[in-house]
């Protein structure tokens, strides 16, 4: 994964609408006297979705304790996602052994720490059903972000990424004062492509052999949102979908 550092210019914070999500955050960025920050506005954040689907949904920092059940979730589920998985020997998903799941926390904690990465985990019930990262953050002009998600397939299909992805947005757009947000998909991958979809953003093209993926250089399609798409929030406009469809059926 690519990743940037942050320029100086920093807006100061301001809360977050409760309208859209129950949430916990830190009310603005620590600033250093090189012009960096030590965390991004709006970071860290817990934010919970208690009664859309049938177990609540909630997006916790990613934390050091998580690198178990990271572990046990991607080996389990290694070949539901090794089609759609960057090929990267940081990013296993056949190694057993905890300490480069540590590292992999440790890491990203450290780059939530400078601002340019927003790393959650997801749960489901309380239980750790898959992870949502938003990263390659650029600050300055551009406010720019790419975001990445996966799920345990036992958890797929039931919601839980259109929920969970609705939840980080609005936070994003709301609270941490990105403006464009980005996410690149294999055009085989219909599942996450209708997910991005449903959610409101534009397809914008192919990126031919983008990233390394199951072995080979992949064409990914790329997808982007910007905040002037989701002035009324995303959880909202996903509450509303998601409860119309079940009146449709009963």
């Amino acid at each position: 994964m690519l990743l940037t550092r942050l320029p100086g210019e920093i807006i100061p914070a301001s809360p977050p609408d409760r309208r859209f999500a129950t949430s916990e955050w830190r009310s603005g960025p620590r600033t250093r006297n090189d012009g960096g920050v030590s965390y991004a506005r709006g970071w860290p954040a817990t934010l919970t979705e208690p009664s859309l689907l049938r177990w609540p949904v909630t997006l916790r920092p990613l934390a050091v304790r998580d690198a178990k059940p990271w572990r046990e979730a991607r080996v389990r589920n290694a070949e539901w996602l090794r089609p759609w998985e960057p090929t990267n020997p940081e990013t296993p998903l056949y190694q057993t052994s905890l300490g480069p799941y540590i590292t992999m926390v440790r890491t990203m904690r450290r780059e939530a720490r400078h601002g340019i990465t927003l790393p959650w985990v997801v749960l489901v019930d309380g239980h750790f059903a898959g992870q949502v990262t938003v990263g390659n953050i650029v600050w300055g002009s551009a406010r720019t972000a790419s975001i990445g998600y996966w799920i345990d397939e036992r958890f797929a299909g039931h919601g839980v990424i259109p929920t969970s992805l609705a939840l980080a947005l609005d936070h994003c757009f709301m609270a941490v004062g990105l403006h464009r947000i980005e996410a690149t998909i294999r055009p085989e991958n219909r599942a996450s492509r209708r997910v991005v979809e449903k959610l409101g953003f534009h397809e914008e093209g192919i990126r031919r052999r983008s990233l390394h993926v199951d072995g080979a250089w992949r064409d990914h399609v790329c997808y982007a949102i910007t905040a002037e798409d989701t002035a009324s929030g995303l959880l909202p406009r996903w509450r509303s979908t998601v409860r119309a469809a079940r009146s449709r059926i009963g």
